[in-house]
């Protein structure tokens, strides 16, 4: 079991997969966050329309959802980054 990188509590893996469901075939492996850490927002990815993972430390949602993103920088080899205004370098 791993500590959230956020609030180092230890992440409970069944309550955190529950509430990333939304975000497709994305697993608990793929975050190093808890439950209580992670933000889901539902409809938020522009380009599947899908639900998209917010850090409580971000004041805003991202326009991509991680499996998103990933899929572009597979297909282009250029990462978009997590908003349409700043692509990441």
């Amino acid at each position: 079991m791993q500590p959230c990188q956020n609030c180092q509590t230890v992440i409970d893996e069944y309550i955190l997969d529950k509430q990333l469901e939304p975000l497709r075939d994305l697993t608990v492996d793929d975050f190093n966050v808890c439950a209580d850490c992670a933000t889901v927002v539902d409809d938020a990815c522009v380009a599947c329309g899908g639900a998209v993972y917010v850090p409580r430390s971000h004041a805003t949602a991202p326009d991509y959802c991680p499996a998103c993103r990933s899929d572009h920088i597979e297909r282009t080899g250029r990462d978009p980054g997590w908003s349409l205004d700043t692509p990441s370098s």
